[in-house]
């Protein structure tokens, strides 16, 4: 757990009052006296040694001018509803805050904390968005970072030192020290990163103070291939959102920024801004930014800095890219933390440097910490094996004469070089039960050098997932099965240059034609019967059966078409039920549905001699209070083949954009579990609701003019082919298509979503937004080589 750091007293260079810039100010703070050099602050602080704890008067620190930190502070004692002002030219700023909920509860990075007594819920609504926005941020990494086995009791430590490589500029250009004024100021209850601090590294709690004091706002976080970079970003992540949710004054909780991580596959930055992509990003990612309303929240958080951003993967995009993509968060207004191989880094800061950028580069294990962690796991008496490959783990190295934080001597043997990254390290562990033979690893003659290692235990990683374990489930999948499922994947998205799977770009990874010419078959036969039954009921001729024989072929492959049209990757939609049937358009459907068929009580009896009853009226035209609430809401797209029904949707625009705001409390970071099951269950159902809709609007008109049974009959039809559009356009259908088709030719699992969030259970795949990608890119890589050579 990360402690809460004391509140650090500013520089006495700063600039004065005055010349700050506006909107520099924090809101219900009252500008008070600055402090002279040597004076000695009330309470009992001391601004020579950046002690802000108030004095045994219990008042409550309050810092002057601006929100970014660049007042000085003043630990005056108020008591009750007054306000202190002294001094030409101050401004007061008073605000009446009223006590209606607790912040969000703190996260724990490692372990449980205490939660925070109830303050003052934030008036500024964007500050809500923000607490929002970090608890399910909170919640969606801390699941991730169970699932990749980075929160155990005891984790392997993570160390840090400034890197000596051409990846950033001089470090006071970093830290800004002597600057007059620095881009950002240091967040509330951390103090400025100076480089006598950052001069000998340290673990995780130091690089958390140096991501929030650093004077730049640019931290580069480089290593070696499977160094643990990620796995740092994450934690750091989870740290920065511990050190937010400690902050018990909603006026310092929004001077700290919501950290979240996010890759930088797809972004074109000759196309689009820092801030315009990462509010795209956004908005697909969690539901609380979805619609236009939604996205101006995003970026108005990214704009002010009260986001920020953890890029990963810019060693994964082109060189050219990287160039321009460096260029383009020049400018950005929050926060970054950039990660990347350290390879790929230098290349990239030959054509392009992140500006006021610090490099830090991620240590290797240290051989007592790997021998440690693996001890930690086994039983107080370890096996002989166990004993023997700890042990020399430990002998391969030399005294260890290095600085408290580096990471020690070169290894001298090829298994402590191998478990140098916590990769290998914990592949070691997954590989290697209480009793196995570990100490094979010890044969130089099999495995003499570290990559030898290291492939052995990545080629064994899949079956060890796979493998059944004393007091554990009997898994799923065979290892033979998960092994040729995720080989073919890799070598799948290996031939397609990328690291995320998206599901729903699985139909393009088979031939369309053969589950286009299933579904035109079904759709004809199944739809078609019907309806070819009903016209030769009323007109039994020879050219109304062929008529309605054709028009059933043509109507079964208009519904393949849409099969068809899967197979291209589609933009992803993933609005909730609480995105469609909002107050908003519920209200609307239920307008509509009450005017139409109260006006049509009121006007057909004086059309007709012998109306029908008032309720039949009210029953046929629910379905126009259906379709609005799918027109004005985030279902339009549903309703958008149906017959009748879709008719004028097109002037709903302007009014989706006014009613598509869902509330804070139903917010959520979307993952690929939560969008599958949004397209199969809702989409679907919403689907076969629209058919259901339309067979109640035309199955009792022609009920009433000519009979019950020929209304069921219209109706039947109706619903059918409505119903079958809709299944057929439904992503997760269209996957599911798919993997019947990749089951037969490949042999991989008929329900592929539920195996590959078994995979993401057992830490083989990971999930990033809605995507899911390999545990390790080296996994990924060995796994595409193993199936080439296949």
């Amino acid at each position: 757990m990360t402690e809460p750091h004391p509140e650090p007293v500013p520089d006495r260079g700063e600039l004065p009052p005055r010349d700050r810039e506006p909107g520099d100010r924090e809101p219900g703070h009252a500008n008070t006296r600055d402090l002279q050099p040597g004076d000695r602050e009330p309470g009992g602080g001391d601004p020579g040694t950046g002690d802000a704890r108030a004095g045994d008067s219990g008042g409550e620190d309050f810092r002057a001018g601006d929100a970014g930190g660049r007042g000085a502070f003043s630990r005056n004692a108020f008591h009750g509803p007054t306000a202190l002002q002294v001094g030409d030219h101050n401004t007061q700023y008073i605000h009446h805050h009223i006590t209606s909920a607790a912040p969000p509860a703190p996260l724990a990075a490692t372990a449980p904390i205490t939660p925070i007594a109830p303050v003052a819920a934030p008036a500024d609504p964007l500050d809500a968005t923000a607490d929002e926005f970090a608890r399910v941020v909170g919640a969606q990494w801390q699941e991730e970072a169970g699932l990749r086995r980075l929160l155990e009791p005891a984790p392997l430590p993570v160390r840090w030192r400034v890197s000596e490589r051409k990846v950033a500029g001089r470090v006071v250009g970093a830290t800004g020290e002597g600057a007059g004024r620095a881009r950002f100021a240091p967040v509330p209850g951390l103090g400025p990163a100076t480089r006598e601090q950052l001069r000998d590294g340290g673990g995780l709690s130091e690089l958390h103070s140096v991501y929030g004091g650093l004077a730049s706002g640019r931290l580069l976080l480089v290593g070696a291939p499977a160094a643990g970079k990620t796995a740092a970003a994450v934690l750091l992540l989870l740290d920065a959102l511990v050190h937010r949710a400690a902050r018990a004054a909603p006026a310092d909780r929004a001077r700290v920024p919501v950290p979240v991580l996010l890759s930088l596959d797809g972004w074109n930055p000759g196309e689009d801004t820092a801030v315009d992509w990462a509010a795209d990003r956004l908005c697909r990612e969690y539901t609380l930014f979805h619609g236009r309303a939604g996205r101006a929240r995003a970026r108005q958080l990214l704009e002010q800095g009260r986001v920020s951003l953890f890029l990963d993967g810019l060693d994964e995009v082109t060189g050219r890219l990287r160039g321009a993509m460096v260029s383009a968060l020049e400018t950005a207004p929050f926060r970054l933390v950039l990660v990347s191989r350290a390879r790929e880094a230098v290349l990239t800061a030959k054509k392009a440097r992140l500006g006021g950028a610090l490099a830090v580069e991620i240590q290797p294990v240290r051989p007592a910490d790997a021998a440690g962690y693996l001890l930690n796991r086994l039983p107080s008496t370890p096996s002989p094996a166990w004993q023997e490959l700890t042990g020399r783990l430990l002998t391969e190295t030399g005294p260890h004469t290095a600085a408290p934080h580096t990471a020690g001597p070169l290894a001298a043997g090829p298994l402590a070089a191998a478990l140098a990254g916590p990769l290998a390290v914990a592949l070691l562990r997954d590989v290697y039960g209480d009793d196995d033979p570990v100490d094979e690893l010890l044969d130089t003659a099999r495995f003499p050098t570290p990559a030898a290692i290291e492939n052995h235990l990545l080629d064994h990683a899949v079956a060890a997932a796979y493998t059944r374990r004393p007091g554990h489930p009997r898994p799923r999948y065979s290892p033979e099965t998960a092994e040729r499922t995720l080989r073919h994947i890799a070598r799948r998205l290996t031939r397609e240059n990328s690291r995320d799977l998206r599901w729903w770009h699985i139909p393009g990874w088979t031939r369309h034609r053969p589950r286009t010419l299933a579904v035109w078959i079904f759709a004809t036969v199944v739809c078609g019967t019907p309806g070819v039954l009903m016209a030769l009921s009323l007109y039994p001729t020879l050219l109304v059966g062929v008529t309605a024989s054709l028009g059933a072929i043509g109507g079964g492959y208009a519904v393949a078409r849409r099969i068809t049209e899967l197979s291209v990757p589609q933009p992803l939609s993933s609005a909730g039920r609480r995105d469609i049937f909002t107050r908003e358009t519920v209200g609307s459907g239920v307008a509509q549905w009450l005017f139409v068929g109260t006006a049509l009580v009121l006007l057909v009896p004086l059309l007709v001699d012998d109306p029908p009853p008032h309720w039949f009226w009210y029953l046929v035209t629910l379905p126009m209070g259906f379709g609005e609430v799918l027109a004005t809401g985030r279902g339009y797209d549903i309703l958008a083949r149906a017959p009748f029904l879709s008719v004028g949707t097109g002037r709903y625009d302007k009014v989706r954009e006014g009613f598509a705001r869902p509330p804070v409390v139903d917010t959520r970071s979307v993952s690929p579990r939560d969008v599958w099951r949004h397209h199969l269950g809702l989409r679907l159902f919403l689907g076969l609701l629209t058919g259901f809709a339309l067979a109640l609007y035309i199955g009792p008109m022609v009920a009433w003019s000519t009979s019950w049974l020929r209304g069921a009959e219209f109706a039947l039809t109706a619903f059918l082919w409505t119903g079958a559009t809709s299944v057929a356009g439904n992503l997760a259908v269209a996957t599911a298509l798919a993997a019947l088709q990749l089951h037969h030719r490949e042999g991989t699992p008929v329900r592929l979503m539920r195996f590959l969030e078994d995979a993401r259970r057992r830490n083989l795949l990971r999930a990033t937004g809605p995507v899911y990608q390999f545990r390790h890119a080296l996994l990924q890589e060995r796994l595409a080589e193993g199936a080439d050579e296949e």
